[in-house]
């Protein structure tokens, strides 16, 4: 799952593993959604740490390095994977439409095309309000201190 919290926007896939292949090309998705963007950031979680390696065995090295640069990747702190707002979503999207036993992966990706495009042309924003300065205060131990 890919979130846009203040757009509203989220781009989910579904496939059977979560293979260094099924990244790639999920990242080139992402980066056709956003062709006119310079520079995507993008926040993750370091559970499945993937790197350039993963585009090297699916694209030609010139595309490989071409998508690989269109991105900037942030990690969320080790002990606070929680922050990630994308998890807010996967949330939401196990409460609405995942909240019971589909045995069958085609209609686990309708469902879940059907729940990301209403969710998308509602326009449904994460209403975060977890701030720098509150994890600076609970989160002391994970992020350097500037003071004393």
């Amino acid at each position: 799952m890919v979130c846009e919290p203040l757009a509203g926007k989220r781009m989910v896939k579904v496939s059977e593993r979560k293979t260094k292949r099924d990244w790639a090309c999920f990242l080139e998705e992402i980066a056709s959604q956003y062709e006119s963007t310079e520079k995507i950031t993008l926040v993750m979680d370091t559970l499945n740490r993937h790197g350039p390696g993963s585009f090297d065995k699916v694209f030609q090295p010139n595309k490989a390095k071409l998508i690989w640069d269109r991105f900037e990747f942030v990690y969320t702190p080790k002990h606070s994977s929680w922050l990630n707002m994308a998890e807010i979503e996967l949330n939401v999207l196990t409460g609405q439409c995942l909240n019971r036993r589909i045995d069958n992966i085609k209609l686990v990706i309708k469902e879940v095309v059907a729940w990301q495009e209403f969710r998308n042309n509602k326009n449904a924003k994460v209403n975060w309000q977890f701030t720098a300065e509150n994890a600076r205060i609970k989160l002391r131990r994970l992020y350097p201190t500037l003071y004393g």
